[in-house]
């Protein structure tokens, strides 16, 4: 069979099932990869990527709503400027300012104007810019006159109001195009990528990749487990970092958004075998596309420039979503904190009265994309008696707790003090729980039981979450205590949204009645 051939039997859709169904297990040992020491020269290139860079998504929402904005008070200003003969009210010109931002916004979009190419165009585009504003400036004109709304005799403040909107809009065009420029060369905005397989194909997909015009993708390295016959070590200018293995490490120590898989689909079993390595992963994986004669409906493919891809999975929660969870978590952290107060401090205070030590305890656990961080609780154990590693759990009648952090274990009170987490930005208010490094089922690291346990780290984790709601709380002492919860919490993953948090937070309070796994 040749190599067409076999690249006709490709599945997208079963390949995407496989990879589905990775997550789903809960039998065997997990066959995701261990993350590996990187080499020298690896980690010399991860610090050059270690801070974060401007998402163009978030970029072009803030233009967006910039336009809307200086419009919208380009119109007010307009107004009190040159108020014509006084026949209109600054209430009707706001409403007026208002729709005509509105609708530039929504014509430009249609337009095509909101892109990183687009954006970054200067002049190229500023006549269709123009065109759109002059349609929509006319359109809600001449509406507003043929309703009554305004009158003819005041043509001087309307063409005031348009001179001023074009100049704005013109102006702010150069300027953005400016800095998109001047951010591109600097590494600030950027889409930074790893390429997964050497040789030929990637060869290929570098060269096309770089011949693209308006291209936003830095080519961050290439990591591939062939030897230097079949994957050399620099293939068209780019080093070979490493092996998949130091590939997830490299990935948890930089500031990396997408992995690109250079095979052909017809390495079916090699594909399924690095996406059961590389899932865990909060990165978008694509699949290059470019060099395969099959092909698939234009809707199944996503494009860098002109390069197809196949996309495999997407970073959760990303761009304006991730604003929105923030804003989300501050708002009812700060809430919950303002009713909250007189029970953490008559808690403080029953800590400090009936046992020696400090009120809070602090131990080391896996936040986001496995980073190290300090979660804040009330102590609950005696202070000599503590487990800052989290290796050995607490058991029902374990002599170590005392016996308000009893109380406080059962009812949940002890995580109170992670509401400072949330503000601080570690954790979020709805998420996977934080775990201790070393928190263990019988004998065995939860990672070692679980297929797939990291994979609830491609977000921030929680004070509470789907799992906890569902009764998966408390010790864990059976190796199926920590497979469903971790089931649970790649479920919260794949289908977030804001209402699914807010229902949680709302049933968070009721279902801490059930206290029976929680000493």
């Amino acid at each position: 069979m040749n190599k067409a051939e076999k690249s006709e039997q490709f599945d997208l859709e079963a390949l995407r099932k496989q990879v589905s169904d990775i997550h789903r297990r809960d039998e065997g040992v997990d066959e995701t990869v261990q993350p590996e020491p990187i080499n020298a020269y690896a980690r010399q290139i991860a610090e050059q990527f270690s801070t974060g860079n401007r998402s163009p998504a978030i970029i072009i929402g803030q233009f967006r709503l910039f336009e809307f904005a200086s419009q919208f008070l380009v119109g007010l200003l307009a107004f009190l400027i040159w108020p014509g003969n006084g026949g209109e009210t600054l209430a009707g010109r706001a409403i007026a300012a208002i729709v005509v931002a509105a609708l530039l916004v929504s014509a430009l979009q249609t337009a095509d104007t909101y892109s990183i190419p687009a954006l970054r165009a200067r002049m190229r585009l500023l006549p269709r810019v123009l065109a759109v504003w002059a349609s929509v400036f006319l359109i809600v004109t001449a509406a507003s006159v043929l309703s009554g709304n305004i009158g003819w005799a005041q043509p001087q403040a309307y063409l005031a109001w348009f001179i001023a909107g074009a100049i704005v809009l013109l102006a702010a065009r150069l300027l953005t195009a400016y800095g998109i420029r001047n951010w591109s060369r600097n590494g600030i905005m950027e889409r930074r990528a790893v390429i997964v397989g050497g040789g030929a194909p990637a060869k290929e997909l570098i060269r096309i990749l770089e011949q693209q015009p308006d291209n936003d993708i830095r080519i961050c390295g290439i990591f591939d487990d062939r030897g230097e016959k079949r994957s050399p070590i620099m293939v068209a200018g780019y080093p070979k970092l490493g092996t998949v293995a130091e590939l997830v490490e490299f990935v948890r120590i930089t500031r990396i958004d997408m992995l690109i898989i250079s095979l052909p689909l017809s390495a079916e079993a090699r594909i399924l075998q690095l996406l059961k390595k590389l899932w865990v992963l909060p990165v978008d994986i694509r699949l290059a596309a470019h060099a395969n004669r099959l092909r698939f409906r234009p809707r199944a493919y996503s494009h860098i420039g002109s390069v197809p891809m196949l996309d495999i999975f997407n970073k959760p929660i990303r761009d304006w979503d991730s604003v929105a969870k923030r804003c989300f978590d501050i708002v009812f952290t700060l809430l919950a904190l303002a009713l909250l107060w007189p029970i953490m401090l008559a808690t403080a205070i029953a800590i400090k009265v009936t046992s020696k030590g400090p009120v809070f305890f602090m131990q080391n656990r896996h936040g986001f994309n496995n980073e190290i961080i300090r979660i804040f609780k009330f102590r609950s154990m005696y202070a000599d008696k503590g487990d800052p590693t989290g290796r050995a759990a607490v058991t029902k009648g374990d002599p170590r707790v005392t016996p308000v952090g009893r109380f406080i274990r059962k009812s949940s009170i002890d995580e109170l003090p992670q509401l400072f987490n949330v503000l601080k930005g570690d954790i979020s208010l709805v998420g996977p729980r934080p775990h201790a490094i070393l928190a263990q089922a019988k004998d065995r690291l939860f990672g070692d039981v679980v297929e797939g346990y990291f994979a609830r780290h491609r977000v921030k984790p929680g004070v509470t979450g789907w799992a906890q709601i569902n009764g998966w709380r408390g010790e864990v002492d059976h190796d199926d205590k920590i497979k469903f919860r971790t089931a649970y919490d790649l479920y919260y993953i794949e289908n977030w949204s804001l209402w699914f948090d807010l229902k949680i937070l709302f049933l968070t309070p009721f279902r801490l009645f059930n206290t029976e796994n929680a000493y």
